[in-house]
């Protein structure tokens, strides 16, 4: 359920910057998630047409952007990325190891309308 905190705090950020650039509406978000996030797409897009309405997102674009997870081991200095989940380093075997990236959640951008006054 962090999913509702986390869409509202999306919908505060946008509605904040599309009001200061004179928006008259959102059009897309970009959100960036890392692979370890427990974020789940679906439920923010659940949210966020719920707590949008009435508000300059409504009808608003959500579009996901995973990143991989890097990992480095803290025994061999082994870099390297995840597919799935949490494993040891793949080169010592070692569970000493410390998250790069992977674990983000940001709004990286919005699009935004303004009317014309022509």
């Amino acid at each position: 359920m962090h999913e509702l905190s986390v869409t509202e705090s999306v919908l505060d950020i946008a509605c904040k910057h599309a009001k200061k650039a004179q928006a008259s509406k959102v059009t897309d978000i970009h959100l960036v998630i890392g692979r370890l996030s427990s974020i789940v797409d679906d439920s923010v897009e659940f949210y966020w047409n719920v707590i949008s309405k009435g508000t300059l997102c409504e009808d608003a674009k959500l579009h996901f952007k995973r990143i991989p997870a890097e990992l480095v081991c803290l025994e061999c200095g082994e870099k390297y990325t995840l597919d799935q989940e949490l494993t040891p380093c793949p080169s010592c075997g070692s569970a000493r190891i410390r998250v790069l990236s992977g674990d983000e959640f940001n709004l990286e951008s919005i699009e935004i309308t303004k009317e014309s006054n022509d």
